[in-house]
């Protein structure tokens, strides 16, 4: 991959994205991951105004300390930078006493924090006439949907998704992103265990990239214990959330019925 190439080719892009829809440039969460590193990097190469939000609901201190490390990072390299943080544990904790207990489990409410901190950036957005940039990554937007429906998910437009997360590493490196970040494992940080996305999924980034593009080529190589093993992982997550990935189904009336 030309790295430089495609930094110019997604700044254009956005800096067109932005322009064509009349708005004054992009709000971006920032996680203390690479992902968003690297996608609030690419908005403030545009020269337009660029807002970072670091939104912690009982974050662990070093995500929220390298998510601060490269806010720092960004203010001192593009005077179009600005950032917020704004605490939503107490936004969190009122939701919480709202909710019946019996719905409250593990999952849901962690799939809310990732929903609050949406709404938090089209408040940002509404107000200052920006564009929410995503910052999901091939595999997790297109291949095992590891992402918040309406949460993470809900964007107006998704500058690396067509780059696999090691491909963002790659440009991250390009873009002299902080090291904490680069060598940080990756992590949604929607759990207080502090569990890694691998954790969660069972493979690797490497490993789910693998298997995207085998299935992709139609390979029919014979595949190994621990490929069979991805392979499953993979299509599971896949056909589990390709409801995420594809348009919401619209119930088609026939016109016979409507007259």
């Amino acid at each position: 991959m030309n790295h430089k190439a495609v930094i110019t080719h997604i700044t254009n892009w956005l800096k067109a994205y932005s322009q064509a829809s009349a708005t004054q440039g992009f709000v971006i969460g920032i996680s203390g991951g690479i992902d968003s590193a690297v996608t609030s990097t690419l908005c403030a190469l545009t020269g337009k105004k660029v807002i970072v939000l670091n939104m912690p609901i009982r974050q662990s201190k070093h995500e929220f300390d390298r998510g601060t490390e490269h806010m720092e990072w960004l203010k001192k390299n593009f005077p179009n930078v600005v950032s917020e943080t704004v605490e939503l544990t107490p936004v969190l904790e009122s939701f919480e006493k709202a909710l019946p207990d019996g719905i409250q489990d593990f999952l849901t409410m962690a799939n809310t924090r990732s929903r609050m901190r949406m709404m938090t950036l089209y408040a940002f957005a509404t107000h200052h006439k920006l564009l929410v940039a995503g910052t999901g990554n091939k595999v997790e937007d297109f291949g095992v949907g590891f992402y918040t429906k309406y949460g993470d998910g809900g964007v107006d437009l998704s500058p690396i998704a067509d780059l696999y997360k090691t491909e963002v590493y790659a440009l991250g490196k390009e873009l002299g992103v902080v090291n904490s970040i680069l060598t940080a494992a990756p992590t949604d940080g929607l759990f207080a265990d502090g569990r890694t996305d691998e954790d969660q999924i069972g493979a690797s980034y490497p490993e789910l990239e693998w298997a995207m593009e085998y299935i992709a080529a139609n390979s029919s190589e014979p595949l190994t214990e621990r490929q069979t093993e991805v392979m499953q992982i993979y299509t599971q997550r896949n056909r589990a959330n390709r409801h995420k990935m594809e348009a919401i189904p619209v119930c088609m009336i026939p016109n016979e019925l409507k007259h």
